[in-house]
């Protein structure tokens, strides 16, 4: 268990150094000198030279990684051009808000989907399995936004029940969450099915059967148990992208958290904003696929045995 995990450790910090340099070379891989980008082209040429000086892109570019990369494990994550403050004192503010809205929304998507996906697998091909199958269905194949727009049309602007934007009172969060639930919902009810179908098929589920037990009894003593793992699985690539849908979300809701402030900077080409948002979602992704991996091998250990790591 101990190779497994340091393998699969290693493989995260390969994975987060690459991420790394891919969102440094972000900026300039851009066509034209990243000043001008930040710089009205009109500005005095000895204020644009100030600013490379100031901001290190008079130095070569292996050296302007590692001071941003040195600056980023101090938690130093450069300065907003327009904003005019630390990109770490923005992540204060913001940070909480997406945390708050996609927290909820996973709790839910968790409470929703694995019973609905649970029941379809024990009731497979009877009426309740074919509408919860159709619903979820058409709810997957509806973008996100479209959604919240509908949502917004409906219960917004038609029936006035709910407010359309906005963040802080217990009714904000009804709109937008929904937005976000359904599709991931929907998605994760048929990958629930999915794998309990699996775990059906499986020899010792089938041994159970053999020696008489009832099927609710299987279900209970052996499949509910190894469906922990399919609950991981769910619960940790959830979160990266439930935030990367945030970004769609808070715009539409115009609610203050990462994704309103990644897309205001990506207009106004704030780029060590942009860069440090593309850094944070890319990294949170590798250490939830990371920290899936150990989990599921802890608690199935043919999964490990099969990497290579079962000793």
């Amino acid at each position: 268990m101990g190779r497994y995990c340091i393998k699969k450790l290693l493989q995260g910090l390969l994975m987060i150094f690459t991420v790394s340099v891919l969102v440094f070379l972000m900026l300039h891989m851009m066509p034209g000198d990243p000043v001008d980008l930040m710089m009205d082209r009109k500005v005095d040429a000895s204020k644009k030279e100030a600013m490379r000086v100031q901001y290190g892109f008079d130095k070569p570019l292996p050296e302007q990684y590692f001071n941003w990369l040195g600056g980023i494990l101090h938690g130093d994550f450069g300065t907003s051009i327009r904003m005019r403050q630390p990109v770490s004192k923005l992540f204060q503010a913001r940070i909480p808000v997406t945390l708050e809205l996609c927290g909820i929304a996973m709790l839910l998507e968790l409470v929703i989907a694995v019973p609905l996906g649970l029941l379809s697998a024990y009731k497979k091909d009877s009426l309740f399995d074919r509408i919860v199958m159709s619903l979820s269905l058409f709810f997957a194949a509806i973008p996100s936004f479209w959604t919240a727009v509908m949502l917004i049309l409906i219960f917004g602007v038609t029936l006035k029940w709910l407010p359309i934007s906005g963040f802080g009172s217990p009714s904000n969060y009804v709109l937008p969450i929904a937005a976000m639930v359904m599709g991931w919902t929907a998605s994760s009810i048929r990958m629930t099915k999915t794998e309990v179908l699996d775990v059906l098929r499986e020899k010792y589920v089938l041994t159970a059967y053999a020696k008489g037990l009832p099927h609710r009894s299987v279900m209970v003593r052996h499949v509910l148990r190894n469906a922990l793992i399919l609950v991981t699985v769910v619960v940790f690539m959830s979160i990266p992208w439930l935030i990367g849908g945030a970004v769609i979300i808070e715009n539409i809701f115009v609610i203050p958290g990462m994704g309103s402030l990644l897309t205001q900077a990506i207009l106004n080409q704030d780029f060590a904003v942009v860069q440090a948002c593309v850094l944070l979602i890319a990294v949170l992704t590798v250490i939830c696929n990371l920290m899936s991996d150990i989990i599921t091998a802890i608690l199935d250990p043919r999964i490990r045995a099969s990497m290579g790591g079962g000793e």
